[in-house]
């Protein structure tokens, strides 16, 4: 009688775990301090074969940027319903934000601390990664200027800046949510919504701030 045959693995399926355990290295030790080794080990597979798949730490180090980039930038576009009223549409992108990188802290140190202090290379995959994401809060900015019928009197730029600012302030909230125990993606959402909304909301229906009338022109 022959010996039973082992189903292989396929591919795809092998490199993700190589993959969840790049990104739990990763993310709990730091890049530099991270080896194959034991990326290898926590995945279950020969360091040779790492290198098979991914051919090098740097090249691991990207997958695993481009992976965590992908499924955030996914999570945040799917937690929005484009029916619902912008201020909803905001909060819900923000809960989505917030529920992902508590849900992935790893891969959220990945791309927050990691990718951006190792090289060129590491912080254009996340800039381009953020730069989706700005994108995507611009439109529910502008969705936003349209609900208020003044969307042709907020500067375009001043759309950009404020999208800016949002995902600079939950790219800091969250990693103070992240260490901060207690603090939900619900409560981190509403938080921001609290500091920003109300700012939005006077800024649509034309109540910008503005500086006092002896320093209008400084």
């Amino acid at each position: 009688m022959g010996a039973v045959k082992t189903k292989r693995m396929p591919r795809a399926v092998r490199e993700q775990q190589m993959l969840d355990a790049a990104v739990r290295t990763f993310g709990q030790r730091g890049y530099m301090a991270a080896s194959m080794d034991e990326i290898a080990e926590l995945a279950g597979v020969s360091k040779p074969l790492v290198y098979l798949y991914l051919n090098s730490k740097e090249d691991l180090f990207t997958a695993c940027i481009r992976r965590e980039g992908q499924a955030l930038t996914e999570t945040v576009r799917a937690g929005v319903d484009t029916a619902s009223p912008a201020d909803h549409q905001l909060r819900d992108g923000l809960r989505a934000f917030f529920t992902h990188t508590a849900q992935h802290p790893d891969g959220w140190s990945v791309l927050h601390l990691q990718a951006r202090t190792h090289g060129e290379p590491f912080a254009a995959e996340v800039a381009a990664m953020r730069a989706e994401l700005v994108a995507f809060v611009t439109q529910l900015i502008a969705v936003a200027a349209r609900e208020a019928h003044r969307d042709p009197d907020l500067p375009e730029h001043e759309v950009a800046g404020l999208a800016e600012a949002l995902v600079g302030a939950a790219e800091s909230l969250a990693a103070w949510a992240n260490a901060t125990p207690g603090v939900t993606a619900k409560q981190a959402a509403a938080t921001l919504m609290n500091f920003a909304w109300a700012g939005l909301g006077n800024l649509m229906e034309g109540r910008p701030w503005m500086p006092p009338q002896n320093q209008a022109s400084e």
